[in-house]
Order: C-alpha cells, then sequence, then structure tokens
C-alpha cells in the first residue's frame, strides 16, 4: 500500500475534525479515520462518557463500524489514523483486527503503547505486526488535547 505525507495528513485533518466532536460532546477529543484502497471506511470519535463504555475509545469505535460495515472482524488491507498515540487495549484491537498501518499525530507519553509509555508495536511482539508512523501533524493534535485539559482544570 503506498502512502504520502500529503495523504496521511489528508486524512489526519478529517480524525482532528472528529476529534473536535468529540470535544463538543465533553469527550477527551480523539478521534480516528479507517482507510482501504484511499477511501474512507469508517470514522470514530471518543464516546465512553456517552456510551458509559470504557472501550468506546474513537479507535474501537471505527473497528465496530468498520467490522459492521465489510461484515468481517479482520480488516485487512486498512490505515487506521488516529490523533492520539493509541493505549494498550487499541493496540491489541488494532493487531486483532489485522490491520495494515496505523498513523497517529501526537505522543502520549502517559499511557502511549506504540512508542511513548509502552512499545508495543515492535515486529516479533505478537502474530501480527501494524506497520506505524507516528508524529503526522503531532502540533494541532497535541494542541487540541492540551486545549481541552487545560480549560476543564
Amino acid at each position: 500500500m503506498s502512502h504520502s505525507l500529503e495523504i496521511d495528513q489528508q486524512w489526519m485533518k478529517h480524525a482532528l475534525q472528529l476529534a473536535a466532536r468529540a470535544e463538543l460532546a465533553g469527550e477527551v477529543p480523539v478521534g480516528a479515520v479507517l482507510v482501504k484502497d484511499h477511501e474512507l471506511l469508517a470514522e470514530g470519535w471518543n464516546q465512553p462518557i456517552a456510551l458509559n463504555d470504557p472501550t468506546a475509545h474513537a479507535e474501537v469505535m471505527a473497528l465496530r463500524t468498520a467490522g459492521k460495515i465489510v461484515n468481517n472482524y479482520r480488516l485487512c488491507g486498512t490505515t487506521l489514523y488516529v490523533t492520539l498515540e493509541p493505549c494498550v487495549m487499541c493496540v491489541g484491537a488494532m493487531v486483532h483486527a489485522r490491520i495494515e498501518r496505523l498513523v497517529f499525530g501526537a505522543y502520549d507519553a502517559k499511557r502511549g503503547a506504540v512508542v511513548s509509555a509502552f512499545d508495543l508495536m515492535q515486529p516479533g511482539q505478537f502474530n501480527h505486526h501494524v506497520a506505524c508512523d507516528g508524529g503526522v501533524l503531532e502540533a494541532p493534535c497535541a494542541a487540541l488535547l492540551r486545549d481541552f485539559f487545560k480549560r476543564r482544570r
């Protein structure tokens, strides 16, 4: 699957719009977009408060929607764009779904399970390897989160 920084930024901008949607609902502003063959397959945003569901992270919401659309829990050949480095739960979900590639924006020093707090995406860690690129539109992704938490304090 070929990719370019320009395309990655385009999809990350879409994920940022979804993160803003989460923020409007009082959720931590994280958005996710799942793409296959350069087409939008599914999208998600944080909804754990609204749904009373601790697993309703943006990534999981996008994966759930995509699974229903393709009628399969395997989502091979897809790229997941998310505004924040995924947590342990979301990394596990991506591996189980057989996501091909992950692109994330802001790093999460406290909970990030790709490279920051945990380093779970190294080849050989699991039976499926997800290729990763972090820091795409990092500044606006981090600013959205930083401003959200600043207002909440």
